[in-house]
């Protein structure tokens, strides 16, 4: 009889023992918790990311990767009503600034803005400004939200 209480209690051990086991390992195989604005990094950005500008008819669509020059950069391409843009920006403690470039020389637009609060590092809000304001165009309200697929 004690034989068989203490072979119960190994038994009982083992399975609570493998249940905090199997648990620890489920824990670490979850994604990482969402990011906050100020965790937001370069790696975040990389991706598709679709842009609504203000006073835009159709959406903006931009692609970033990781810099090839610049450490803690990103790169990358911009559509917009069947023209592209080279881009080139970062993401410093929550605060996005994006530089647009029409022509592969000379910057043309920037886009100055922020992680929006709870959104996981996936969306953008700000401010989209021309270069060189010969056509009397305001600063216009944008946002960027990243598309889904593998990130």
């Amino acid at each position: 009889m004690a034989a068989r209480m203490r072979l119960a209690r190994l038994l009982l051990a083992a399975c609570i023992g493998g249940i905090a086991i199997g648990a620890a390992a489920q824990t670490q195989t979850q994604p990482a918790a969402c990011p906050g604005p100020a965790d937001v990094l370069p790696v975040h950005l990389y991706g598709t990311w679709l842009a609504k500008v203000e006073g835009e008819a159709g959406p903006v669509t931009v692609r970033l990767q990781k810099h090839p020059e610049l450490a803690g950069s990103v790169s990358g391409t911009l559509e917009r009503g069947g023209a592209s843009a080279q881009v080139s920006g970062d993401v410093d403690n929550g605060d996005f600034t994006l530089e647009e470039s029409s022509d592969g020389q000379r910057i043309s637009a920037t886009w100055i803005g922020r992680v929006v609060d709870a959104s996981c590092g996936k969306e953008i809000k700000g401010t989209w400004t021309k270069a060189t304001d010969t056509s009397g165009d305001a600063p216009r309200a944008f946002s960027l939200r990243k598309q889904g697929g593998w990130q």
